[in-house]
């Protein structure tokens, strides 16, 4: 996109018409110098091989996921055997498949650094990482082949380099018996100072995940059950559409056929979803893409523990619809754990 264009009127997702899109619009605000070395961060990332343990693995034959060190422990690789390259984009800490959280009052911090773009915000920390930085993973483990753990402390958005007084954890595995699906379990640990300048809690809509594929899964549907698909679209945003999948399922394809979907049992809204960008590219690190993101309402305090799960499926329309069947069967009444000290 040119880099002097930026979305400041974007859909509100703090209910207050001004709210997070997405990261994508961070580069916008950039300078050329800023862009350069992140361009060559985001190229450089291990894509398929486990190079001295800074991505990890699980895999089955019918999928193979990785989480990345240098980008916060967050979901950089999908690949499965009918789409054999990366389908998620990686082009800045903002996209990828992650953790994304928003909290108290928005605020005008620009005279600490805060990006113009980005402000007034709210407190958001992102797994990925804040404008132009890459959070901090405190541990990432193995457990087996099929399941992995990570700790990270991550990043404010709207700052260059703030890592905000929280944790996330993530357990990601191959889910029992459904080989072409990965189950992600996600803990935020809220640890903010109690009278912060961000203040009391505030409800406020949450990404359960934040996904951002290659530009050339474009194909959005809402899954109905048995097998039937509802097409959504949406021009390119953002701002985002909105759409509302009755099973809590959404799936982007390629013009092949070959998709990925979302099942998250625990949102509560109208989801997030659209384009950005023009074109079909299926470069991960391109700035065009594909949003999707499951929304849930709450509101976190200062303390706030909050627990989710989700899951991905890959492969064709077919195949993931048998697999959204099974999941949906055994998983629709789930609920997302808001915790908060007495």
């Amino acid at each position: 996109m040119p880099f002097t264009e930026q979305y400041l009127t974007v859909q509100d997702l703090t209910d207050q018409n001004r709210a997070p899109l997405t990261k994508v619009a961070f580069v916008c605000a950039l300078s050329l110098s800023w862009l350069l070395p992140l361009a060559l961060l985001c190229t450089a990332q291990d894509t398929g091989t486990n190079k001295e343990s800074d991505t990890l693995f699980v895999e089955s034959g019918s999928i193979r996921l990785g989480v990345d060190r240098k980008m916060g422990a967050s979901i950089t690789w999908l690949s499965w055997p009918g789409h054999k390259s990366n389908a998620i984009n990686i082009a800045d800490p903002g996209r990828l498949i992650q953790q994304s959280y928003y909290a108290g009052r928005s605020l005008d911090r620009t005279s600490e650094g805060q990006s113009k773009a980005w402000s007034p915000w709210t407190w958001n920390p992102i797994q990925g990482g804040g404008v132009g930085s890459w959070a901090r993973v405190q541990s990432m483990e193995q457990i087996d082949p099929q399941s992995l753990f990570a700790e990270t402390v991550p990043k404010l958005w709207d700052m260059p380099n703030e890592e905000a007084t929280a944790l996330m954890r993530q357990w990601t595995k191959i889910e029992s018996e459904l080989p072409n699906t990965v189950v992600v379990r996600c803990e935020f640990l809220s640890q903010r100072k109690v009278g912060d300048r961000w203040g009391p809690a505030v409800s406020r809509h949450q990404e359960v995940p934040a996904c951002y594929f290659i530009r050339s899964l474009s194909q959005a549907k809402s899954y109905l059950g048995k097998g039937a698909w509802r097409d959504e679209s949406h021009p390119p945003g953002p701002p985002w559409g909105k759409a509302s999948p009755p099973l809590k399922a959404m799936a982007c394809f390629n013009a092949q056929g070959q998709g990925v979907a979302i099942y998250s049992p625990t949102s509560t809204e109208s989801w997030n979803f659209g384009p950005h960008g023009k074109g079909s590219s299926s470069d991960p690190s391109a700035g065009p893409c594909m949003h999707v993101a499951p929304l849930d309402k709450i509101s976190l305090d200062t303390r706030s523990t909050y627990r989710y799960r989700y899951w991905l499926t890959v492969g064709d329309a077919e195949t993931i619809a048998a697999t959204l069947d099974k999941l949906i069967s055994k998983y629709a009444d789930e609920k997302a754990e808001l915790l908060d000290p007495k």
